[in-house]
């Protein structure tokens, strides 16, 4: 039998109760020691939170956020305004030839109407006269051609007047405006625009032509062709020389023959504009045609426009439809001034106008005036109406033949000016197409027979 190793050793009851004992210790240490730490903890917490509340804000009391604004005062944000028309829209015309173009409000150049008292002096070869006419009268204005029937008068840098061969040098423009300026007269420039058989055949495709395309000639218009006043490529051409002189400095820009022919044709065939239903009134086109000069030259540029028009249309209603030339809208087109030619020669003889029939109205000069202006007058006095400044007769209608004519002298002129004066209207432009104009005051203060 093997016997144990003495050395071995073994727990005896008394070294078992020191372990169980230190057990116990360690346990107690132990806990005292984590309940130091969560009261070092605890104090160590409170510290810092007071320390965090310590370095806070005071309370306020709750309020609204607001986002910085530079007034109190509400801000009203206006659309733009454009430039009124006074004529209705029209949407045969939009749809025809496009709307017209719109300007800001503020981009207008609202112009001053000037009050004139003209004579016509054509390619300036009477401008000496002329001036001294109005340094000794109550005239205050020349109108000069920019554009006749023929052609330019002056070196106008216009390319279609050029490529058709139509610019001369009668008188030159700048020298002209200097010399009226430096002696208080205003200078007005007429272009002629749809009475032009040299541009129309050279564009034929812009004359009046029948529904085959073939260019018309017109009898009562010295069977000459006319340029179509529907095409545009003409509005573009008449209204660039009306901007190229208003340039230099004239003080308005006049059309003159803004309108269709009269009369027959010379073949039989009629004008064809396009179909019926689809092409607008001849007025329009006038029309048209007008408030596009308007706004390129009088709106834009802040130069008058005026346009010359038959004295007939302001009491013949089918005269006027012939022609296209509507004096109850073409007065509201926007123009600064309207000139009816109300020549006495330019009537039949036994015309009837205000209960009063006139056998030969060439021999009644104050009272035909008279007559058509105050027949009219209802329509130009209406708001909005453009100024009436009627262009005088200042020549003897020979032609109308011998008996139904008188000689049209100074006293003749200043009778028809004293028409205007009692009408209440004070502007007038005197036409004599050999430009010669007898001395006197052209003040209208005569006495005359009105009956």
């Amino acid at each position: 039998m093997r016997k144990s190793n003495n050395n071995s050793k073994r727990s005896s009851p008394s070294n078992v109760g020191r372990l169980i004992a230190m057990q116990r210790a360690f346990t107690g240490v132990s806990a005292v020691a984590v309940l130091l730490g969560a009261v070092i903890l605890t104090v160590l917490l409170v510290k810092l939170g007071k320390a965090v509340i310590a370095g806070m804000p005071e309370k306020t009391e709750p309020s609204e956020t607001f986002v910085p604004i530079v007034s109190t005062e509400p801000v009203v944000t206006e659309t733009t305004v454009m430039h009124t028309e006074l004529l209705p829209a029209d949407e045969l015309s939009d749809a025809f030839w496009g709307k017209l173009p719109e300007l800001p409000e503020p981009e207008v150049k609202h112009v001053t109407h000037n009050e004139v008292r003209g004579i016509y002096i054509g390619s300036c070869s009477a401008l000496d006269r002329a001036i001294e006419l109005c340094n000794n009268s109550e005239l205050n204005a020349v109108v000069i051609d920019l554009k006749t029937e023929w052609g330019l008068p002056w070196m106008s840098t216009n390319q279609t007047a050029r490529e058709i061969g139509y610019v001369w040098d009668a008188y030159d423009i700048d020298s002209v405006i200097e010399r009226c300026h430096e002696n208080g007269i205003m200078v007005i420039g007429r272009i002629v625009c749809f009475n032009d058989s040299t541009a129309a055949g050279h564009f034929p495709e812009r004359s009046i032509r029948d529904v085959n395309g073939n260019t018309l000639k017109f009898r009562t218009e010295g069977s000459r062709p006319f340029l179509s006043p529907y095409n545009t490529d003409n509005w573009e051409y008449l209204i660039s020389i009306g901007e190229e002189a208003a340039s230099h400095g004239l003080d308005e820009i006049q059309f003159d023959y803004v309108r269709f022919p009269a009369g027959s044709t010379t073949s039989g065939e009629q004008p064809y504009y396009g179909p019926e239903d689809t092409t607008p009134s001849k007025s329009a086109a006038v029309n048209r045609f007008l408030q596009m000069a308007r706004i390129r030259i009088q709106d834009t540029m802040g130069v008058p426009v005026s346009a010359d028009i038959f004295g007939i249309v302001l009491t013949s209603a089918m005269d006027a439809k012939i022609i296209g030339q509507d004096f109850a809208t073409l007065g509201m087109t926007g123009i600064d001034s309207c000139c009816p030619m109300a020549y006495p020669s330019h009537y039949a003889l036994g015309t009837m106008l205000g209960g009063h029939t006139f056998e030969y109205p060439d021999k009644e000069p104050y009272l035909m005036v008279y007559s058509v202006l105050h027949e009219s007058s209802d329509i130009y006095r209406q708001e909005g109406f453009t100024t009436v400044r009627p262009y005088l007769q200042a020549f003897t209608a020979t032609y109308i033949g011998a008996g139904n004519y008188m000689e049209y002298d100074y006293t003749a002129m200043n009778a028809q000016i004293k028409a205007i004066h009692d009408l209440g209207l004070n502007e007038f432009i005197l036409w004599d197409p050999a430009c010669k104009y007898p001395d006197g005051n052209y003040d209208g203060y005569m006495a005359v027979e009105t009956d």
